[in-house]
């Protein structure tokens, strides 16, 4: 069904945290972020979550955690790759904690289905923690005792170092964004989103 959903495009746009204030820009000193890359099934799904994040600089969908360099998205399909869909997320720590960010991670998924998201079946769609420093390691951990009390089902979320990532083709990008009347979307990433804006919503001042 997510395979055959991106032929259908529809011009949709949401609104994300702008990185101007007044006419004036932020100048934003690359050595101060951050990032982290996260599975969690459908990769147009946890994208459209945390680019409406404040405080999140991009969110790029791809590749992560398999042993294929240079994957095709059907390649990484067949499970064969090792690859799990994940997004790489940047952000600037200083206007949004990882904490936070790993929060509404295990809130906007399932964490304890192994290579499993509702329909979306297979390793590529597997819970995946990749950390890029070993300062992230500690506040890993941390969020995930949190979710253990969360979920009533053990957290099998894989937590592994970071190797490499590999974007995922352009029609990947912005997926909800550029095509939100598209059936995936509306069944699937709208219901997330409600349920994402209604529990972080005054938290995260999301607009």
């Amino acid at each position: 069904m997510k395979q055959l959903a991106w032929i259908l495009c529809f011009s949709w746009h949401v609104t994300l945290p702008s990185l101007t204030l007044s006419n004036t820009p932020v100048l934003m000193n690359s050595d101060s972020l951050e990032t982290v890359t996260l599975g969690a099934g459908c990769f147009w799904c946890v994208e459209a979550v945390f680019e409406a994040i404040p405080g999140v600089i991009s969110g790029v969908s791809g590749y992560s955690g398999g042993h294929i360099k240079n994957p095709a998205y059907r390649e990484v399909c067949t499970g064969r790759t090792g690859h799990a869909e994940v997004v790489q997320v940047t952000f600037d720590p200083a206007r949004v904690t990882l904490g936070t960010l790993l929060d509404v991670f295990f809130a906007t998924h399932d964490p304890t289905t192994l290579n499993r998201q509702g329909a979306d079946v297979g390793t590529q769609y597997r819970s995946a923690i990749y950390w890029h420093s070993d300062s992230q390691v500690a506040e890993i951990e941390r969020a995930v005792e949190r979710a253990s009390l969360r979920w009533p089902n053990p957290v099998v979320t894989e937590i592994a170092a970071f190797e490499a990532f590999y974007p995922a083709e352009d029609y990947h990008q912005a997926y909800f964004e550029l095509n939100g009347e598209a059936p995936y979307c509306r069944a699937v990433i709208a219901p997330k989103m409600a349920k994402f804006q209604k529990e972080f919503g005054a938290q995260l001042d999301l607009e």
